[in-house]
């Protein structure tokens, strides 16, 4: 089909439409409005207020879920470890800088571990137990935290 596009007639150009095309229009002329004397610019004053910080900030809320209560976590408090179940996007510094706003005690260190979901059987039905991600966080000498249940 495109090779009988050739024969067809080309209709002539009109000689109005080619002159058309070569002038070029002027943009239409802009009246500039004298502007009034400015006054002068009063500089402001900015005073620096530093906000009030609460005790507990957000952080403690993006990291921390609860505090992880078992056998072993008990026997690991005497130790000065402790076990927190944190939130799954939250690192070891996230959980480092929570656990010292919250409890305003000194942390050494951080040890994180994910746990990964796990398939489990009831009857004929299948599904899936939850993952999560634990912290254990070791604190400084003399230093407490009380995390047991009540």
């Amino acid at each position: 089909m495109s090779m009988l596009g050739i024969f067809k007639k080309k209709k002539p150009v009109k000689k109005e439409k080619l002159r058309k095309k070569k002038e070029v229009k002027k943009p239409p002329e802009v009246k500039i409005k004298k502007k009034a004397k400015e006054k002068p610019k009063e500089e402001k004053v900015r005073t620096a207020i530093p906000k009030a910080k609460p005790e507990i900030s957000e952080l403690v809320y993006k990291t921390l879920k609860a505090p992880h209560i078992t056998e072993k976590a008990t026997d690991l408090a005497q130790k000065n470890q402790y076990i927190f179940k944190v939130l799954p996007k939250a690192n070891k510094v996230e959980v480092k800088k929570a656990i010292q706003q919250l409890y305003g005690v000194k942390v050494n260190s951080v040890n994180i571990i994910n746990i990964p979901r796990k398939r489990r059987r009831l009857g004929k039905s299948e599904g899936w137990k939850k993952g999560y991600k634990k912290a254990i966080v070791r604190l400084a000498k003399g230093e407490k935290i009380d995390v047991a249940p009540r």
